[in-house]
């Protein structure tokens, strides 16, 4: 997976996005909403295989990654590439967070915070509904 260049970048309206998604995909991806924890579909999969954006398809996560924080959400200790997520600073709800998105559409994923396991220390804490996931064989 190569760079995301601007003239990749997947731009459609609110309402085309709503045609496509569920009301809690629409939430989090596109209004950068947050599921309740421990009810998504994915945070307690252990199969294998990859997540990727429910908006774009983009690749994003392996199952090799996944682990369990405790957190209620699934929790990546790294994006399967650099350059499959974009991260920005977010000072919502008084507190200083550091956003993940989708580099190819920009859906809101969550959140990344610096208290994950080695190799990287990272925990990339993403909202199921902003996810698919694709079963390894």
């Amino acid at each position: 997976m190569g760079l995301v260049s601007m003239a990749d970048k997947i731009k459609k309206s609110d309402d085309e996005w709503r045609k496509e998604l569920s009301d809690m995909q629409f939430k989090v991806t596109r209004k950068k909403g947050t599921e309740p924890a421990f009810t998504g579909e994915f945070w307690n999969n252990k199969d294998s295989g990859l997540y990727l954006c429910v908006c774009c398809g983009n690749e994003l996560f392996s199952s090799d990654t996944k682990y369990d924080s405790g957190s209620g959400w699934p929790s990546y200790y790294q994006p399967l590439s650099q350059e499959a997520v974009e991260t920005e600073v977010d000072n919502s709800l008084f507190m200083r967070r550091t956003e993940v998105h989708c580099s190819r559409c920009d859906a809101h994923l969550g959140h990344v915070f610096e208290d994950g396991p080695r190799p990287t220390g990272l925990r990339y804490c993403i909202n199921s509904a902003s996810l698919r996931f694709e079963k390894k064989e």
